[in-house]
């Protein structure tokens, strides 16, 4: 215990002479935390440009156009005359979708004889362009349902015949766990983490490297008694400590005070974020005893961490991966921290539902066991090489 005492006293030392510690574990994650939460504050895009081909130019088209200006995610900010105008629009950035409406609309509308109006949207960015692609479409069938509703009315319909025409079956839509549709909520609890993981495989595999790039290795490894177990407890310790207290003031930020939906309760987050600080900390320990070099180990938690954004099955489900993927996903800690988050916190299912989850997380933690006579060979024996 005095080692390892010794060895934390001298890792504080050493964390705050340098500045690259300060802005990886404290500056950057806290700004992280603000810009993605910040981004995404409104829950959904709004007022997305949009514009309009009106060819028609009529009382029932510009009925249309006001409709789908008054919708949440899109605002109206162009019209143009011509089809090939707006696409231009649409390839310069200016606009990300457009409504096209055909001359003789409205005359085919009161004639009953369905003519086509047209909307093209990008989905170079697929949120907006997917947002976008409903409201058009719904704009489209509320244009048909007012002509249909007018000419029925006029026949002597009732209201209640009318409504059974036009909608036959009328969906109840009920969003489980986020009824309000808050991309905040679904992005931020995965890419803050994320994140927060890949600054914390860079700094521990720095954290060694660092000691041969500066001629420390031996002395470390004195302090600790050439016992290596207590050479990375004591240098890890402080590293611990930073990173909870952060992960956990995350956690309040986000689930208290900006109130994101946790069903599954606070003890169930602290227990996950201690996890995340463990299995991201085993990782980069095992990374740099893997490759004992600063360089190598560094890319390799770089490489690792980038690709734990796509494998971690927000974006893209990993069910529709191919099986090669499906079976790489398990690799990478962050799928496993994404799953334990969504079984058993965002969807309150009991924590035995992700034991399979937990026990890889464990895992990832006690990878060092695996490297950890390499990590101490390296120090005493190897040359530092840039």
């Amino acid at each position: 215990m005095t080692n390892i005492w010794k060895i934390m006293l001298r890792e504080l030392r050493i964390l705050a002479k340098n500045p690259i510690f300060v802005f990886c574990m404290v500056v950057f994650p806290l700004a992280v935390v603000f810009f993605f939460t910040s981004l995404m504050d409104e829950g959904l895009p709004e007022d997305m440009p949009i514009g309009i081909v009106d060819l028609d130019n009529s009382s029932t088209t510009r009925s249309l156009t006001r409709r789908l200006d008054a919708f949440q995610s899109s605002r109206i900010v162009a019209h143009y005359p011509s089809v090939a105008e707006a696409r231009q629009a649409i390839q310069r950035n200016q606009i990300y979708a457009f409504l096209y409406i055909p001359k003789g609309t409205t005359e085919q509308l009161l004639a009953s004889r369905q003519p086509k109006i047209s909307y093209y949207y990008n989905l170079a960015s697929i949120m907006s362009g997917s947002l976008l692609m409903r409201d058009l479409k719904t704009i489209s069938m509320l244009g048909s349902a007012a002509v249909g509703q007018a000419t029925m009315r006029a026949k002597g319909f009732t209201p209640d015949q009318i409504q059974a025409f036009l909608q036959p079956i009328r969906i109840d839509l009920h969003q489980v766990g986020n009824p309000w549709t808050n991309y905040n909520a679904y992005l931020s609890t995965m890419l803050v983490p994320g994140v927060f993981m890949l600054f914390i495989f860079l700094v521990s595999a720095y954290s060694i490297g660092t000691e041969l790039k500066f001629h420390r290795s031996k002395e470390w490894m004195a302090m600790s008694g050439n016992n290596i177990f207590v050479a990375l407890v004591g240098k890890f310790l402080p590293h611990f400590i930073i990173w909870l207290a952060l992960v956990y003031a995350y956690e309040y930020y986000v689930f208290g005070v900006l109130g994101f939906p946790h069903p599954g309760g606070a003890w169930k987050l602290i227990l996950l974020g201690l996890l995340q600080v463990t299995s991201a900390m085993g990782f980069g320990i095992f990374a740099f005893g893997l490759m004992p070099s600063l360089r190598m180990s560094m890319s390799i938690c770089s490489l690792w961490a980038v690709l734990s954004f796509s494998m971690a099955g927000s974006a893209f489900p990993v069910m529709g991966m191919d099986s090669m993927l499906q079976s790489l996903s398990w690799l990478f800690p962050l799928r496993h921290y994404y799953m334990v988050y969504q079984i058993t916190v965002f969807n309150g299912y009991p924590l035995y539902e992700a034991w399979f989850h937990f026990a890889a997380l464990v895992a990832f933690a006690l990878l060092p066991i695996l490297v950890y006579r390499k990590i101490k060979n390296a120090m005493l024996t190897y040359v530092y090489i840039p």
